[in-house]
């Protein structure tokens, strides 16, 4: 993989460019946007929906910053699909610095990262909400907006789209978490249609084994672990004191279960999908 600088900027109508560009790139699009405090939610919301996205073939279109946009590109390349990444500055300015690498991932899968401003640009607050209007230009199939605040970028995002008369799609985030309050608001106005599902960005109805996960063929250890894990979420050390087992069989038993996606850990703890 070669770095980022490595590849010639080139000139296309009013947007400088790194990367391939082809026009098959820009055919099926879909801008995915949401907070720089990306939480853990948000997190799983992306890794959820972009298996999805990738194999139907969808360019993921962001703004290539802290948090969501990040993610979405990250999670996009890591699966092999094609991303475009809009920057609010030029094309020689690295921000965030942090995304160094990723900048040339991107470009190394086929992806390409454009700018409106000139290579040396700095970017300023005004740039910034420029540079939405350009991720909203290039999406086709409209914006998801993954986890956003009452006043963010995002939302500003969303509004440009329903000027455009783009679709605006929000995932629903917990009531109590400042960054689901503008995807939450957005649903409840109706400026936004809910999204649960990755398949409901295409139309798709999701069955009732999506609703609800059919746990009748786990062991009568996994069964006891999903019920108090409903309640909270719990270290090895909790869950060693509640069931009483030798440590080692209990922790193979949650690494199977993470494995078949039963179950996630973070921090320590450990807590269902």
């Amino acid at each position: 993989m070669k770095h980022w600088k490595e590849w010639k900027i080139e000139k296309t109508g009013n947007w400088y460019y790194r990367g391939e560009w082809r026009k098959e790139i820009f055919t099926n699009t879909l801008a995915i946007v949401g907070s720089r405090r990306m939480t853990r939610y948000g997190k799983e919301v992306i890794n959820k929906f972009m298996p999805e996205i990738v194999s139907r073939k969808t360019t993921v279109i962001s703004g290539f910053m802290y948090g969501v946009d990040t993610a979405a590109h990250l999670a996009c390349v890591e699966l092999g699909g094609t991303t475009v990444a809009v920057l609010g500055s030029g094309l020689d300015v690295l921000t965030p610095v942090e995304n160094d690498k990723l900048y040339s991932q991107i470009l190394d899968k086929g992806g390409v990262v454009i700018s409106e401003f000139e290579p040396d640009f700095i970017p300023t607050l005004w740039s910034f909400p420029q540079r939405n209007k350009t991720v909203v230009k290039l999406a086709t199939m409209g914006v998801l907006v993954v986890e956003a605040g009452i006043k963010s970028g995002s939302l500003i995002t969303a509004k440009i789209a329903l000027k455009q008369n783009k679709t605006v799609m929000a995932v629903p985030g917990p009531i109590n978490s400042t960054v689901s309050l503008g995807t939450n608001w957005l649903i409840k106005t109706k400026a936004a249609k809910m999204i649960t599902t990755p398949e409901e960005i295409y139309g798709d109805k999701f069955s009732q084994t999506e609703i609800f996960k059919d746990y009748s063929q786990l062991s009568i250890l996994e069964k006891n672990i999903i019920n108090v894990l409903e309640n909270e979420a719990l270290t090895i050390d909790d869950l060693y004191k509640l069931f009483k087992l030798p440590i080692t069989e209990l922790n193979s038993t949650l690494s199977m279960m993470i494995v078949r996606d039963l179950i996630d850990e973070e921090n320590g703890k450990y807590y269902i999908k």
